[in-house]
């Protein structure tokens, strides 16, 4: 049993403490992975009213040649690097056709859950045997830096895929992409999912469903926290509010106290008060236009090559060449 000094030194108890003591109160989208959150999320991207999923998996096989041709350009090799990997569903998509198409490349799943990397991992070895796996369970930045360090001289593809971009702020993203930017060279390439702007109404259908699957994801990550920190957290007290701006294109989810309320973390030694109808921010998830999508690449040191559509124009991956 780790001491209460030990586990105050781990990052997602510090995570954790910060979100809960400030005005407003929020909590990182990062943790809802755990074993149960891997699993409820699957249940999500099967729902009817989840676009997002279905939408990227069309993409990816209506297109699947002309991305090759783009990634291999001239028939060079490449390394294959998908940041948040998960169960790599729509991947697999673009791994079956690069295997059949004889393609020169090497598939590297970057996931902070070793326990998803462990899962996808298995099944890409009974599913995909020809396949060159070389799994990372690490931050990405990370895991770049180990690649940059041992020196390969490969193309490098980076996925980042399912809208994941989403999660930033405005300028948290540019960011974000402007540290990514630093570890490519100018023949890497950047695929990168965008959910756009559309009718208010089905965006708040996907993160809203009646289904109450959404709600289980939020709630799941104050379950996690009770159990690693000897939480008190009453779900029950808690309901899931999510909200859209179709000025700012600013997907929220908020988990909101139904009363005036104590939640003690035993092993953190911490108790927070939460008034009746104060809210958790647990998540954004934005969504863009293509404007915002060139203006982004180009704030980040990236120019966009090519756009992927779905049939509705519901969703957009984005081919970005280094500047």
């Amino acid at each position: 049993m780790e001491t209460t000094a030990e586990v105050l030194n781990d990052t997602f108890a510090t995570d954790v403490i910060e979100g809960l003591s400030s005005t407003p109160k929020f909590l990182s989208s990062k943790y809802f992975y755990d074993e149960k959150g891997d699993a409820i999320f699957q249940q999500i991207m099967d729902m009817p009213s989840y676009y997002l999923t279905k939408s990227e998996h069309e993409i990816f096989n209506t297109h699947k040649q002309a991305l090759l041709s783009i990634f291999s350009n001239r028939q060079q090799a490449f390394h294959l690097i998908e940041f948040g990997a998960g169960d790599g569903m729509k991947t697999k998509v673009l791994l079956e056709h690069f295997l059949q198409q004889k393609a020169c490349f090497r598939y590297l799943p970057i996931d902070i859950s070793e326990n998803v990397l462990s899962i996808l991992v298995n099944d890409l070895e009974i599913n995909f045997p020809g396949l060159e796996v070389e799994p990372l369970a690490n931050e990405y930045f990370e895991a770049l830096n180990i690649l940059n360090e041992q020196q390969r001289t490969e193309r490098k593809v980076i996925l980042f895929l399912g809208s994941n971009i989403g999660n930033f702020l405005q300028d948290e993203a540019i960011e974000f992409l402007r540290q990514m930017r630093k570890h490519l060279r100018p023949d890497d390439l950047l695929l990168i999912g965008f959910d756009l702007k559309k009718d208010p109404q089905i965006i708040l259908n996907a993160y809203n469903d009646k289904e109450g699957i959404t709600r289980n994801f939020n709630l799941n990550l104050l379950d996690r926290i009770n159990t690693e920190f000897d939480g008190n957290f009453d779900t029950n007290q808690f309901i899931h509010s999510p909200t859209y701006n179709p000025l700012t294109g600013a997907t929220k989810s908020y988990l909101v106290s139904t009363k005036n309320q104590e939640v003690t973390l035993e092993r953190l030694g911490k108790t927070f008060k939460f008034e009746a109808w104060e809210a958790i921010d647990m998540e954004i998830s934005q969504k863009y236009s293509l404007s915002n999508i060139a203006h982004l690449a180009k704030q980040a040191g990236f120019e966009v090559k090519s756009n992927f559509f779905d049939k509705n124009k519901n969703f957009v991956d984005s081919v970005w060449t280094v500047k």
